[in-house]
């Protein structure tokens, strides 16, 4: 009797754990939708107004969701928009991983030309959202982006490529961890707009002046670097 009464209970808990997943799948799919939802909405109202000019309450009306709503799934603008930006960017990881790694490549100093380019690229593709994210964040959160995944990965990467250029004498001795973080910096989102739209430089003129500093301006092959490496020995004290 006793084991009758155990065998029924767990075919109950059996049935309602089945029941609380079926209702967990509709609820998952809901809250994709609804998420789906939100971006294609934000997605649409950037386009038309650009992003500074749509705000959070705009985006609840449209969506047709209340104001509290989004807030709880979405603290700010900026994160929304990471939403936004997650599929473009992981694909800009892959393929600068994949420049990176380049096997018919000697050269790491062309492969991290390569890496540049795509780079600027990515940036005059979603340079909006990316100076949104940050416009809209706090100074705490700001400080954050130096241990994203994006961040960490780019810098990875360059200090990468410059060791290996150390390493086969196409660049002179240098700091590695510093030059990357640098390479990074020049090419800020916010600092690249303000560059392309009111100093009124090219995408080819920007990665041009970054190429030419921190590839060129240091490379073994430089004239500053053979002047400097021509220069006689002092003589003895």
């Amino acid at each position: 009797m006793k084991a009758g009464k155990q065998q029924e209970r767990g075919v109950i808990a059996k049935r309602s754990g089945r029941e609380a997943g079926m209702r967990r799948r509709p609820e998952r799919r809901q809250a994709a939708d609804f998420d789906q939802r939100i971006l294609r909405v934000a997605r649409q109202l950037f386009a038309e107004r650009g992003v500074e000019d749509v705000s959070m309450h705009q985006i609840a009306q449209e969506a047709g969701v209340g104001q509290g709503t989004l807030y709880r799934r979405y603290a700010h603008k900026g994160e929304l928009i990471l939403d936004l930006l997650n599929e473009s960017a992981q694909r800009f990881l892959e393929e600068i991983q994949a420049y990176a790694q380049d096997e018919e490549i000697w050269s790491a100093l062309q492969r991290l030309e390569s890496v540049l380019q795509r780079s600027i690229t990515f940036i005059e593709e979603e340079g909006p959202f990316l100076v949104a994210i940050m416009d809209t964040s706090s100074a705490e959160r700001r400080e954050m982006k130096f241990g994203t995944q994006y961040y960490r990965a780019s810098h990875s990467l360059i200090a990468h490529l410059l060791e290996e250029a150390i390493t086969q004498e196409e660049l002179v001795p240098l700091d590695i961890i510093y030059t990357a973080d640098a390479i990074i910096a020049t090419s800020d989102p916010a600092l690249y707009l303000f560059q392309r739209h009111k100093r009124g430089y090219t995408p080819e003129q920007i990665l041009e002046g970054i190429r030419r500093i921190y590839i060129k301006g240091v490379s073994v092959r430089s004239p500053g670097n053979q002047a400097r490496d021509n220069q006689p020995e002092p003589p003895p004290a």
